[in-house]
């Protein structure tokens, strides 16, 4: 479906990404919690979750950002917009979103509220999200004391099992963000009572400053001040602008300031309209914070809204047709995007994962080396800290997060899988997010990509090389040419990264990594990242499969690079040769020192002990399953291009008789004389494929697990001394607090690695071909291309979220309520999925990498293996959304 002419939200994407205006400059850049991150943690002992609690949060000023319910600032969160809500019944006003901390929750930090985000454009030219809050008491104590006391093995107490929703005595409170240009905010409050009886809900639209005067240094301190029926809003960043609320409604204003200051303090407005202290509140209409009092009666089955304005001068008539206006332009952009794809069930899975990354670009504040100091401790000599090494780093981003509750800071391998969704509909934003990691205030000097917040040191896996030419891909297919510049900026700082990881991961330097935690948490017998009980090292599998794509990665990048400029050749002939030889480390041994397990047709992590023994850790999960990650074909329009790179590769390979052996197994040659490097050959490939495809093992009906079901009668267990170490399949919540938190790869669905299987069995499908097949499911007699078990794969992870008969989605597990009229279209995407029902788990809104669902339907949606045959992999981005709508 060509389309000539762009539409409005593509006109403001255009002009944004030229700079020509400043679209993006506002956005739901709020964060849902800011209390319990590292960043406010000013104790002792290093204890964020208690040191800054969410009963704190309403009356202690934050340190390095702010939250609140449904939140809009600018990209330097100097001027917050948000929502507060007062039921008439809660012992606080609600003003930021309740969970439990690490320590509360059975299963690690749990938020226990419903929202949902359910609309949203790529410049936030409009926005829209759910909240829903009970009538009656917020059953904060209920919640707290009941999951407090539930162990690893019982289910998580969550706020419907308290009650508070039965007979729906609810307010859905949708909450929209329209711009009437680049600097002009409406917000629309739609309240709509789904209870028996009438009830009265007080809703306080606010605006107030981030405190960034409290702090010392020379920040100047703005204001807010009464003017008429508005609130002038004066800061040195944004300038003057004017908020009002219409209806003429009482007018509130008090300090962002910490209970105990003097004067007027943050939470006022609790006091206010919960506890009736008429003079908590600044009588002198002036303050740091204001909002107004708006107070509604909602009939039974009715509705109510409030309209709030932020802008250079007050709005003129016309606000709900320009947010309708708005809404329908939205409307008019996924309709582009998705063209006829898809079905309606599935355009609204897709559409509103892309709503919930969205939604999930934070600003992020950290000045990590002004964060040791006010520790009192020296930066440069501050190593026994959390993030002592890191002094050089100063965040003020935005950024795309995992969740904006649960984790509202940035993961680094996270954010490699959020910029390749979000590269869907907004390439520029990918692009910087990508960037942003790499640049000299986040990488370390010593080549280190921050891992995240809570622990900076940790090594997560490197996938930002294949970030990179996958975006740029997808930008070069949408635009007819790529961003070389971009490209080669990025290539010079990820080969710093490069060359970290080989030199600190490496350990024995026989190209076998030993990267810790990447990521997978307790998937392993032992905590990775922390010295082994029985000494020695550990040389994983998957470790070494991520170092394999990384190479594979920048070999990819390094070709596109010499298309231009010559001397990338030697770049590539490089990548390729390290390649080479993490291929041969692989392959290397036979019997006990090897991570190949001929008997079982599986990779597993090597034990080295300090007496030099050997063994292989038998569990069969997604460490060994990884290696199949490490799969690409290379197009011969490419390589064609340089012959002396093939002579030169020919030459080592000749030269190198361990190289020759691996390479010329797992070499194949596809219709075109595509040409495959993988870490395996045909028959280790249809070893591990059965495995894969085993639903006795890997194939759930919902995407690949992450350990095998084989594990659930039995259970890998290894002894050191007096202690046993064990791993059972877990299909939901693990019952084991290896890392604390709720992440568990012990049996659930992750989308991140499904992703980068699909994208191998697609690569491998053009290295092999249609006459390559395989049972799928294993077992069951019937005989599939790598391309349709790509299809397989990809068919049920979204089935995820598509709804049945009745209207249940497997996403909700057995909770009924979201089958019903107000709740059935509102959707959540979880952290992981539960390994045999497909119910959502962990945090309930990281939409981050879950957002990949995004792509899976497009991406087949009448895919042929034609197109893979006669293009290669350019089959594949030629044909993503939106790429036939040349901008």
């Amino acid at each position: 479906m060509a389309i000539s002419e762009p539409g409005a939200e593509q006109r403001r994407l255009r002009d944004a990404d030229t700079g020509t205006v400043p679209w993006r400059r506002w956005g739901p850049y709020l964060s849902e919690r800011q209390w319990g991150t590292v960043r406010e943690d000013y104790s002792q002992d290093a204890d964020a979750w208690n040191h800054f609690t969410h009963d704190q949060a309403r009356y202690r000023a934050y340190r390095w950002g702010e939250d609140g319910i449904a939140g809009f600032c600018d990209e330097e969160q100097s001027v917050c917009l948000a929502v507060a809500l007062w039921n008439g019944n809660d012992p606080i006003l609600k003003e930021r979103l309740f969970g439990l901390t690490n320590a509360e929750g059975n299963h690690g930090e749990d938020a226990k509220e419903y929202w949902f985000y359910v609309d949203a454009t790529p410049t936030h030219s409009y926005q829209r999200m759910v909240y829903k809050y009970p009538q009656r008491a917020f059953p904060y104590e209920d919640l707290v004391s009941t999951n407090r006391n539930r162990g690893r093995g019982d289910f998580e107490y969550e706020l419907l099992d308290t009650g508070v929703f039965d007979e729906d005595r609810y307010f859905d409170v949708v909450v929209e963000y329209a711009k009437a240009g680049p600097e002009e905010i409406l917000t629309r409050i739609t309240v709509h009572n789904r209870g028996p009886d009438a009830a009265t809900l007080h809703v306080l639209p606010t605006v107030w400053f981030r405190n960034t005067w409290s702090w010392g240094g020379s920040e100047p301190r703005p204001e807010l001040r009464a003017a008429g029926e508005a609130v002038e809003v004066s800061h040195p960043r944004t300038g003057t602008r004017f908020w009002s609320c219409a209806g003429g409604h009482p007018l509130l204003f008090t300090e962002n300031e910490t209970r105990g200051a003097g004067g007027y303090v943050k939470d006022a407005f609790d006091r206010y309209v919960v506890h009736g202290e008429k003079d908590a509140v600044n009588p002198a209409g002036v303050g740091t914070k204001a909002a107004a009092d708006v107070v509604l009666e909602v009939p039974a089955g009715g509705s109510a809204v409030v309209r709030a304005h932020f802008g250079p001068s007050p709005l003129a008539d016309g606000f709900d047709e320009l947010v309708d206006l708005r809404r329908a332009e939205s409307g008019e952009f996924y309709d582009r995007l998705l063209a006829d794809r898809l079905g309606e069930q599935e355009r609204q899975v897709v559409r509103q994962a892309l709503a919930g990354m969205l939604w999930s670009k934070q600003y992020f504040g950290y000045d990590v080396e002004r964060w040791l100091t006010e520790h009192g401790r020296d930066p440069l000599e501050s190593r026994d800290i959390r993030n002592g090494e890191w002094y050089h780093m100063i965040c003020h981003d935005v950024i795309s997060m995992p969740d904006k509750w649960e984790y509202p800071w940035f993961a680094a391998w996270d954010l490699g899988f959020h910029a390749v969704a979000l590269a869907l509909v907004d390439q520029h934003f990918a692009k910087q997010q990508i960037d942003l990691l790499l640049s000299r205030r986040y990488l370390h000097p010593n080549g280190q990509i921050p891992a995240y917040e809570w622990n900076f040191d940790d090594v997560n896996p490197p996938v930002h090389a294949w970030a990179t030419h996958l975006v740029y891909e997808l930008d070069k297919a949408r635009n007819g040419h790529g961003d070389h510049a971009w490209l080669e900026s990025v290539f010079h700082k990820l080969a710093r990264n490069f060359t970290w990881w080989v030199n600190r991961k490496d350990a024995d330097g026989n190209n076998v990594f030993q990267g810790g935690f990447l990521g997978l948490d307790n998937i392993g017998v032992f905590d990775r990242s922390a010295p082994l009980p029985t000494g020695g090292s550990l040389d994983q599998a998957d470790g070494t499969a991520w170092m394999a794509l990384y190479c594979q990665s920048m070999l990819q990048i390094a070709l596109e690079l010499s298309v231009r400029d010559p001397v990338y050749l030697e770049q590539a002939q490089a990548y390729f040769e390290h390649f080479a030889w993490i291929a041969v480390a692989v392959n290397r041994a036979t019997g006990s020192a090897a991570m190949w397990d001929d008997d079982d047709g599986f990779f597993y992590d090597l034990l080295r002990t300090p007496d030099g023994g050997t063994s292989r850790l038998r569990v069969r999960s997604m460490v060994g399953l990884l290696p199949l990650a490490a799969a690409t074909v290379y197009e011969p329009a490419v390589t064609a291009r340089f012959p002396q790179l093939i002579e030169s590769a020919q030459d080592f390979v000749s030269r190198h008789p361990s190289v020759s052996s691996v390479l010329t197994r797992g070499r194949a040659l596809g219709g075109h004389g595509e040409h495959l490097l993988a870490l395996f050959d045909e028959h280790r490939l249809r070893r591990i494929l059965a495995r894969l495809l085993d639903p006795e093992e890997f194939l759930s009906p919902y995407g690949i697990r992450s350990l095998s079901r084989f594990h659930a009668e039995h259970p890998f267990e290894f002894r050191v001394g007096e202690q046993t170490y064990r791993v059972a399949y877990q299909p939901a919540e693990s019952d084991s607090g290896m890392f604390g938190g709720n992440s568990n790869w012990r049996g659930p669905v992750w989308f991140p690695v499904n992703a980068l299987i699909i994208r191998s069995l697609l690569n491998l499908y053009v290295g092999y071909g249609d006459d390559f097949t395989v049972e799928c499911p294993t077992g069951s007699g019937v005989k599939m291309s790598l391309l349709e078990v790509a299809n397989e794969i990809s068919g049920r992870l979204t089935r995820i979220f598509l709804p049945d008969a009745d209207g249940h989605r497997p996403c909700y597990g057995g909770q009924q309520t979201f089958s019903t009229e107000h709740w059935r279209d509102l959707i959540t995407f979880s952290e992981y999925f539960h390994g045999d029902n497909g119910a959502g788990l962990g945090a309930a809104h990281q939409t981050g990498w879950t957002g990949l669902v995004a792509v899976f339907p497009s991406l087949f949606a009448g895919l042929t293996g034609r197109d893979l045959l006669d293009h290669g992999m350019a089959g594949v981005f030629h044909r993503m959304p939106g790429q036939e709508d040349q901008l």
